[in-house]
């Protein structure tokens, strides 16, 4: 049996989880603090919040982590929950998406631990800890396009699989029900307390099809392929979910990257700029912008094949397998 921690901040760690997880060919028990329910795993352990304190301290242990609130009791009870599953269910390894506490945790318990790893800027002495401690390192990108300076150290230990989508393998079917000229992605991570700016753009663009999914437009659906895969344009976030699901679609895609931790998005967005797969926007177009983007698209398809989603979920699940068997 493999376990597999799963980060309880947005959807997109559960999302690559449950991809993942379907490609393994033994029991995966899932333990996160998210609402997670999917066929790929046998059972869903869940674990106590450790951020409920509203005025946490000494949250980074003098900057040896990144999460370690002191006195705080979800994470005494979390922690101790994970012990317990270790000790009484024994798993062959564990897959950590993401924390570097859990990872380092794991380890002390003497249990094999795959990583997986983020974008950005991840030289800081906690996440190198991590990486060091752990048995592999998952980098959910081409190694071709992203080769980070901070990943060296790591790469005799590191798989590069390429984007990981929870559509892989799903016929690319458009249909005119689910068309949009432009179609606006946002997801759950991000902050929705303003207005996002794509609810004007409908009213500016009279003669475009414009639609909005997510939680900024209260219009979320647990299935947007087939919105994905009849637009014209999509626009997203650039946060590693979205972008592999852009790519297993294939369609021309603006990408506007979010502040996170570490520059996450940043990064990201970079290497898609760079590798000329998609329009990187800093900031919203004004309404001339999105006019000259949508008279540009032509029939062009850009390169997503690039990104490497073809498979993606079977070369990270082989990788955990082979770390399970050691």
């Amino acid at each position: 049996m493999i376990g597999y921690y799963v980060h309880h901040q947005g959807r997109g760690h559960c999302a690559r989880a449950a991809a993942i997880g379907a490609q393994l060919r033994t029991d995966v028990v899932a333990l996160t603090s998210a609402e997670l329910t999917d066929p790929a795993f046998s059972e869903v352990v869940t674990l106590d919040r450790d951020d409920a304190d509203p005025a946490p301290s000494d949250v980074d242990a003098g900057g040896l982590l990144h999460w370690a609130p002191r006195h705080d009791e979800g994470l005494r009870n979390r922690m101790a929950q994970l012990a317990d599953f270790v000790a009484t269910r024994r798993p062959a390894a564990m897959v950590v998406d993401v924390s570097v506490e859990v990872t380092l945790f794991l380890r002390l318990l003497g249990v094999p631990v795959v990583v997986m790893a983020m974008p950005g800027t991840r030289d800081d002495l906690p996440h190198q800890l991590a990486y060091r401690a752990a048995d592999a390192v998952i980098a959910p990108w081409p190694d071709d396009l992203y080769r980070p300076d901070w990943l060296v150290e790591h790469l005799h230990k590191t798989v590069f699989t390429g984007g990981i989508s929870r559509f892989d393998g799903r016929p690319q079917v458009s249909h005119p029900t689910f068309a949009a000229d432009v179609l606006v992605l946002t997801g759950a991570g991000g902050d929705r307390r303003a207005p996002h700016p794509a609810t004007g753009l409908a009213d500016a663009l009279p003669d475009l099809k414009v639609v909005g999914l997510g939680p900024s437009f209260g219009t979320w659906v647990d299935d947007p392929w087939p919105f994905l895969c009849s637009a014209r344009l999509t626009v997203i976030g650039a946060g590693q979910g979205s972008v592999a699901d852009a790519a297993a679609a294939g369609r021309p895609t603006v990408v506007m990257p979010e502040d996170r931790p570490f520059a996450e998005q940043r990064a990201t967005a970079a290497t898609l700029a760079r590798s000329e797969l998609a329009l990187v926007a800093s900031r919203w177009p004004d309404v001339d912008r999105w006019r000259s983007i949508v008279d540009s698209l032509g029939d062009s398809t850009p390169a997503w094949n690039r990104w490497q989603t073809a498979g993606a979920a079977g070369r990270a699940a082989r990788a955990i397998e082979a770390v399970a068997r050691q």
